[in-house]
């Protein structure tokens, strides 16, 4: 099932799409935490499947992130091996994790600000990991996956002077505003067979940055989520970036950061397709 959310940013509504690519409005109040820890993906289904759940008009209509309010983003860095070696990293012994600010989190088709003062804003390809009930201490791999409610697509921007080179931590080069585009769909876990089967790709101007596949990921989901939750609690909402395959700027010869005007365009198997127009904050 593909859930997503609909209209003005601040007043996106609810939906899903059905099997023949029409969107449906449905009658929960969001799409979010208390939505996932409630049964909501179970309610949708079974109004989807009596056929309650009235076709909506979707002519111009945006689409906006598909999770309201995430009450995190917890991000692993150097995840793929050839990103770790086109950025001269050593390979990670443990998932390497940094957080990014929830208000990144824009719409899958939204503007993508280049932060002032920035030289070196970057594109990373992500397989997004949406949790679905509160996970602690997970155990096995069937339990961390059982907490997953599904995935998406994630754009983890990156500036990777502010990252890198301005001293402290990763976050300050990870959050700046709309450094987060997510969807445009949540796709619910059980379309998902394999996690570790998808390839991911991301264009520049139409040209080919990234082509990789989540099978080469240094630490799989499930390894990802039962490793965090050693950390943390991971509730509901929670959004987990996954790590990008190389073709990132900062490993390109002559490093070809983003520039006003650019288009970038990224897709997953089975979770859709992303556009963002690249301006100036």
């Amino acid at each position: 099932m593909k859930l997503l959310r609909v209209g003005p940013v601040g007043q996106e509504r609810p939906a899903v799409m059905d099997e023949a690519g029409n969107l449906r409005a449905i009658s929960e109040p969001e799409i979010d935490g208390a939505f996932l820890a409630s049964g909501g993906v179970a309610r949708v289904r079974e109004a989807l499947e009596r056929d309650e759940l009235p076709v909506l008009e979707s002519e111009g209509l945006r689409i906006g992130p598909p999770v309201a309010r995430p009450g995190k983003i917890v991000c692993i860095g150097l995840n793929y091996r050839d990103h770790a070696e086109e950025t001269g990293a050593p390979i990670p012994a443990e998932p390497i994790i940094f957080m990014k600010a929830p208000n990144t989190v824009v719409g899958p088709y939204d503007e993508v600000l280049i932060p002032r003062d920035s030289v070196k804003t970057d594109w990373e390809v992500e397989l997004a990991v949406v949790i679905g009930r509160t996970v602690r201490y997970a155990e096995t791999r069937e339990e961390a996956l059982a907490a997953v409610a599904g995935y998406a697509i994630s754009n983890d921007v990156s500036e990777r002077e502010f990252q890198l080179e301005r001293g402290g931590q990763w976050d300050k080069g990870k959050s700046c505003e709309t450094f987060n585009p997510l969807g445009p769909w949540l796709v619910t876990a059980d379309e998902i067979a394999d996690p570790q089967a998808l390839g991911l790709r991301l264009w520049v101007d139409g040209e080919p940055y990234q082509n990789g596949d989540t099978k080469n990921m240094i630490f799989h989901v499930a390894e990802v989520v039962r490793y965090l939750s050693r950390f943390m609690v991971l509730e509901p909402g929670d959004v987990i970036n996954t790590g990008t395959p190389a073709g990132v700027a900062l490993g390109l010869p002559g490093t070809p950061y983003l520039r006003a005007g650019q288009v970038m365009e990224l897709e997953i198997d089975g979770l859709g397709r992303q556009r963002q127009t690249v301006g100036q904050a």
